[in-house]
């Protein structure tokens, strides 16, 4: 224990020396082998100054006295446990400074050291939160104000500090609490109190008449926003353009790709689909969205609206659903007003500057025989932007009839071939005949006779049944002779035969093989890039002779018989 009394020190706890000194190799090992042992449980562990064990397995940075509490560097774990004496000198969770003034009599005359302001003792007259006088109560000696609770000196901890509801009352909460159920009581007593004179009086009947009118026109009244109201702009109101499943979809109203455009993504077609076909609006069932929007009363609807929020930006206090009687005046004085300026302002004009003359004038189009309107063309030459309406065609000629036909040539079609519907003539750029044509046509049945193709055949006659069966006995007959022949054919016939033609046809798949591997090994010998296209490629299926030529020639490397074969 000589060891661990060298760097322990004495038992009393205090260090040898007040400067610690530097420990040498051997004191470090000594340290190191005391911690072992502490840890195993071979030796006692260390104490503090408190008596107080300490964990040996605890780590060096938590036992370790920082440098700034205790500068002699012994270990101890007094820093670690919660400091008794400090907590105490805090103030409790349910301290608070005290509001108000002390329940007591106020003080008649002028006590010295008090407020010259008010009279006060608890504060001075740099401090007083009245109004000051005009001679204070130094002077007067009367109006004293009594003294507010002497304030507590509050030492808050940490949690105290941050703690939000620290100082709140419950009794006030409870103070509102009652002052409101008072103000209901006092409502309910005086709604209770007239009802009853009106009952009395006989006035509630008629009062519920009309209440029940007034609540039929607010029921259908329209909700739109007043001029002058404030209007959320984050606020988004979506109306679906929804349709019934019974009611007609718009792109199927003509299905003609060239008619009206419809637009997929807002389910629009602003146009009229029935425009390339003549009919007119009234006989269609929907003419388009533009249509329903611009017809009826919708345009002096929309007019009227943009000249009441004119007004209402002029000063003027007119709406369209409040006033609608005194719009309609204001609008139509209006409109007589603005042209009888227009008439004045052109007849100054004309006085003061002259050129009535040119005003009389025939139109620009008589005199210059051309026009000023604006008309863009593509490349192709179709029309974008103008009078005509841009339609998508193709860039070959369309709708070309030639030599008097009344239809293009493709426009029909007849066993695989393509030909002219006036007069079904299958050759093309032929003159048309017109319905001669079409009964020549449908008599004869003619197929126009191309290189390739056989002679058409002429129509056999229909068969009886009679025949019909007479030749289905006849096929029979034929067909058992053919077989009792083959029969007598294969008996007669001997396997020498057989044998001798496939050895004929063997000899020839081998000389074939004997040709393809030299023209194999000649194409080998040639440079890769003067080598013929796809030359070592074949597509044709090997019969069985060639195959088994094949076999025999091909070359077999592990074969120890090989080169005696090559001899």
């Amino acid at each position: 224990m000589d060891s661990e009394e060298a760097i322990q020190g004495p038992s009393d706890g205090t260090p040898l020396n007040d400067e610690p000194k530097k420990m040498t190799r051997e004191d470090w090992r000594k340290k190191k082998e005391l911690e072992e042992q502490r840890k195993l449980g071979n030796a006692p562990a260390e104490v503090d100054e408190e008596g107080k064990d300490i964990n040996p397995h605890i780590p060096q940075y938590i036992s370790s006295v920082p440098w700034y509490i205790d500068p002699s560097k012994r270990p101890t774990l007094k820093h670690q446990r919660p400091q008794e004496e400090l907590h105490e000198q805090y103030s409790t969770i349910g301290e608070w400074y005290k509001r108000g003034v002390q329940e007591k009599p106020v003080s008649t005359k002028f006590r010295k050291g008090s407020c010259e302001n008010c009279g006060a003792m608890t504060h001075k007259k740099k401090d007083c939160l009245e109004r000051p006088r005009k001679v204070g109560a130094k002077y007067t000696g009367t109006g004293m104000a009594p003294d507010e609770h002497s304030q507590l000196i509050l030492d808050l901890d940490y949690d105290g500090k941050r703690d939000r509801w620290n100082g709140y009352d419950p009794e006030d909460h409870e103070r509102i609490v009652e002052e409101y159920a008072k103000v209901d009581l006092a409502k309910r007593t005086l709604k209770a109190q007239k009802l009853q004179d009106e009952l009395a009086s006989g006035k509630l009947e008629q009062e519920r008449e009309h209440d029940s009118e007034d609540e039929d026109e607010d029921k259908y009244a329209d909700d739109v926003d007043m001029p002058g109201q404030n209007f959320d702009s984050k606020r988004r109101i979506t109306v679906r353009n929804l349709r019934i499943r019974e009611d007609i979809a718009k792109y199927l109203r003509n299905l003609d790709p060239n008619s009206a455009y419809y637009d997929p993504k807002t389910r629009a077609m602003r146009e009229n689909p029935y425009s390339n076909t003549g009919m007119a609006d009234d006989e269609v069932g929907f003419a388009g969205d533009n249509f329903v929007r611009y017809s009826g009363d919708t345009i002096t609807m929309a007019q009227t609206q943009l000249f009441a929020w004119e007004a209402y930006e002029k000063g003027s206090e007119v709406h369209l659903q409040a006033d609608p009687t005194k719009l309609e005046l204001l609008h139509q004085s209006f409109k007589v007003k603005k042209e009888d300026f227009k008439e004045k302002q052109k007849e100054t004009i004309l006085e003061r500057y002259g050129g009535e003359e040119h005003l009389d004038a025939p139109p620009r189009e008589l005199l210059l025989a051309q026009t000023e309107d604006y008309v863009e063309y593509s490349r192709h030459g179709a029309v974008l932007k103008g009078q005509e309406k841009a339609v998508a065609r193709s860039k070959y000629e369309e709708d070309v009839v030639v030599n008097n036909h009344m239809f293009i040539w493709g426009s029909f079609w007849r066993d695989g071939c393509w030909g002219y519907k006036c007069c079904h003539s299958m050759v093309k750029l032929s003159y048309c005949t017109g319905e001669a044509g079409i009964r020549t046509a449908s008599t004869s049945a003619c197929v126009p006779f191309e290189e390739g193709m056989e002679e058409p055949q002429e129509e056999e006659q229909p068969k009886t049944l009679l025949e019909m069966h007479l030749e289905k006995m006849k096929d029979k007959k034929k067909k058992k002779k053919s077989k009792k022949n083959k029969k007598k054919r294969n008996s007669d016939s001997s396997d020498s035969e057989d044998e001798e033609k496939k050895k004929e046809k063997l000899k020839k798949a081998l000389s074939a093989e004997d040709k393809r591997i030299k023209e194999v090994e000649a194409l080998m010998q040639l440079d890769e890039r003067k080598r013929p296209y796809s030359s070592l490629h074949e597509v044709k299926e090997p019969t069985e002779e060639e195959l088994e030529a094949f076999r025999m020639k091909r070359c077999r490397e592990d074969d120890p018989m090989a080169a005696f074969l090559m001899q």
